[in-house]
């Protein structure tokens, strides 16, 4: 209605009395029909913010720029506040969360888990993965430092693989390639050097979050099920009725569609645990993406313990 209103004769002969009216109706009415008719079902509330940007960007486009004065009041001074506001709702929310399932599990929380099981309540499901993702980056690299105790049904899978040096070499790496680049680019192009700056900066700084979560999420058997966690990189779960045969082995793996490695890097990192399934499974990499497998290899620090409990575990479904 309002674009039509926009587009009518009756806004050439009144653009001052019907561009705020208009605005007003888009920025506001709208917004608030939106979030009563949401309110009792399963979308999230905070799909407002992305709702708002569409009004906003639909208002810019049917006004005149003259027309546009409250629009950009809005835009200036408005919005700010509901993305500070929705910002500040999600961590509190999370904190919420951290501390309620602290008080109700006896033992160690993930951050990672807890985050996107919170952010899955308040966000549109699409922007979860991504939001965690960069959240969780953050947090692995620069806040969380204190030593990850590994419990009895628990382990680690990155202190006998090497993965560690290679990832800090690659650190070592970008640090040095971005300061040299830095200066080569700077004598052409100094706007083009500061983004790749920037950009080689955010890779180094999500390394050092990759690596450093690898530490904070071990592998864990809990009832009926095997949790398998590569950091904030690669995930699934399996169900220990699902699998067909588990060995320790180091040989190479055929490739193909079926059979993948618990590591994101790879080839680049040796195995020495395959597990072979009955069914199909899903493994979650970075960002959401999924992709389908049968068997699955991967680096176990304690192999021979780790052998010890999914056989006594499954000798349950013999």
């Amino acid at each position: 209605m309002m674009i039509i209103l926009a587009k009518s004769s009756f806004f050439t002969t009144n653009p001052n009395t019907l561009s705020i009216g208009i605005t007003f109706d888009l920025l506001l009415t709208v917004p608030i029909i939106y979030f009563m008719l949401i309110r009792k079902t399963n979308i999230p509330k905070t799909s407002v913010v992305p709702f708002l940007i569409i009004v906003m960007i639909i208002c810019s486009i049917i006004l005149p720029v003259q027309n546009q004065y409250y629009l950009n009041l809005f835009k200036t001074w408005i919005f700010p506040i509901v993305e500070l506001s929705i910002v500040s709702y999600v961590i509190y929310n999370l904190t919420k969360a951290i501390k309620l399932y602290r008080l109700n599990k006896g033992e160690n929380v993930d951050f990672f888990t807890t985050l996107k099981n919170t952010c899955y309540e308040i966000l549109p499901k699409n922007l979860v993965i991504p939001v965690v993702t960069e959240i969780a980056v953050f947090y692995y690299g620069f806040i969380y430092w204190k030593k990850r105790k590994i419990n009895e049904n628990e382990f680690s899978y990155h202190k006998d693989s090497g993965t560690i040096s290679l990832l800090i070499a690659i650190i070592f790496i970008v640090a040095i390639e971005t300061v040299v680049l830095h200066i080569l680019l700077q004598k052409w192009n100094v706007t083009v050097a500061w983004i790749l700056t920037f950009l080689s900066i955010y890779s180094g700084i999500q390394l050092l979050g990759f690596l450093k979560s690898m530490s904070k999420r071990p592998i864990f058997i809990k009832d009926d099920k095997l949790y398998l966690r590569y950091g904030i990189m690669n995930e699934t779960t399996i169900d220990l009725k699902s699998i067909d045969s588990i060995e320790i082995s180091s040989k190479d793996l055929e490739r193909n569609t079926e059979t993948r490695k618990l590591s994101f890097l790879g080839e680049l990192e040796s195995h020495n645990i395959i597990i072979r399934l009955k069914q199909v499974n899903e493994l979650t990499g970075l960002y959401g993406i999924k992709h389908k497998y049968k068997n699955l290899a991967l680096h176990i620090d304690k192999k021979n313990e780790f052998m010890t409990r999914i056989n006594n575990a499954l000798q349950q479904w013999v």
